[in-house]
């Protein structure tokens, strides 16, 4: 049996451009790829904190230290400049490996710095 688990996540990310005109995909600056451990063409999903619309597309590399997060083609519709975002990668994991699998997490501010890292998530409480 194979279980789909977050493998990745950017946190709160701000879109810097929405670009309706340019191919599809989302363009993230590379140290921001590279962070998250999310590689050139890997598929995205994509939650917008801001209007709450959800959708997939693929990532594409940024000008390193441009802090861009840019969202491409027919997914411009859903998001613009200033919307904050949850972008997450996932993968396909057997039980045993699930078990022992810890997610990358990046926690990003308005300027799509980074504020933090880690590989657990904090329980809700009540």
């Amino acid at each position: 049996m194979q279980l789909t688990m977050l493998k990745s996540k950017l946190h709160r990310a701000c879109v810097t451009h929405a670009e309706l005109d340019y191919e599809g995909s989302c363009a993230i600056d590379s140290e921001l790829l590279e962070r998250a451990d999310i590689l050139e063409f890997e598929q995205l999903h994509i939650y917008n904190l801001t209007n709450g619309e959800r959708f997939t597309t693929y990532a594409i590399p940024a000008e390193p230290g441009s802090r861009i997060i840019s969202i491409n083609g027919a997914a411009a519709h859903k998001a613009a400049p200033k919307d904050r975002l949850i972008i997450c990668t996932y993968l396909a994991l057997t039980q045993a490996e699930a078990r022992m699998h810890q997610p990358k997490l990046v926690y990003c501010n308005a300027r799509n710095e980074v504020t933090g890292t880690g590989h657990k998530i904090t329980a809700q409480a009540a």
